[in-house]
């Protein structure tokens, strides 16, 4: 981060983290297998039980499922912070308001 401060390049790093917080949501999503237990996580995320069993059951590919309406209003930014993950556009803006 510290060789690119000068360089404006937010849009890029904002595009990228969006692609990651994207690629991290199918790993969990692919990480809870079973049907069973998605519909228990997405419950716990407080999500309705309709909804949970229709997303739960969904045949659609993961890359498709983590952008869906559901996993990015359950998993979100805040929750993934929280859970430790660092986003580069967080990361760039610490550097650029040293300068």
């Amino acid at each position: 981060m510290n060789y690119f401060r000068l360089a404006d390049m937010k849009s890029l790093l904002l595009r990228t983290d969006e692609w990651y917080r994207r690629r991290i949501r199918m790993v969990i999503w692919k990480q809870w297998k079973r049907i069973g237990t998605k519909l228990a996580n997405l419950l716990k995320l407080g999500v309705s039980k309709a909804k949970a069993w229709e997303w739960a059951s969904t045949r659609k590919a993961f890359w498709h499922t983590a952008n869906s309406f559901i996993l990015t209003t359950t998993i979100t930014t805040e929750r993934l912070r929280k859970a430790g993950y660092v986003f580069f556009a967080d990361c760039y803006q610490k550097v650029r308001l040293k300068t």
